[in-house]
């Protein structure tokens, strides 16, 4: 079972949480304020597949993820398929504007799954 990691710099994330969960993915939601800052962080401590950022830009988790801890990332992503063609292109850690929705979960998690089986 594949594990993803959900940031939102508000606290959110629990849309996208249904929507891993439903594609058989296991998903964890950072909690509090300023989350996505802390995404590389928690996709360490958990030894997570796949880490999902949410921030105003939709930039800011995924590339402090990658700075740190060298995870392969897209962030400024607005819409799932850009989000699903990241993952075929080899991107683990993914950057949104505010996208809590459970398609985008769904999606991403069956996309991944796809690429890389279910482990």
């Amino acid at each position: 079972m594949i594990t993803v990691v959900i940031a939102d710099r508000l606290g959110k994330g629990q849309n996208v949480a249904k929507g891993v969960e439903a594609a058989g993915g296991r998903a964890v939601v950072v909690p509090g304020m300023g989350a996505d800052m802390r995404l590389g962080d928690v996709m360490q401590q958990e030894n997570a597949d796949m880490g999902i950022s949410f921030c105003g830009s939709g930039g800011a988790g995924a590339l402090t993820a990658a700075t740190k801890y060298g995870y392969p990332e897209r962030h400024g992503m607005r819409s799932v398929e850009e989000g699903v063609t990241a993952i075929e292109e080899g991107k683990t850690v993914l950057g949104f504007g505010f996208m809590d929705q459970e398609e985008l979960g769904k999606r991403l998690t069956a996309a991944y799954i796809k690429k890389y089986g279910d482990q």
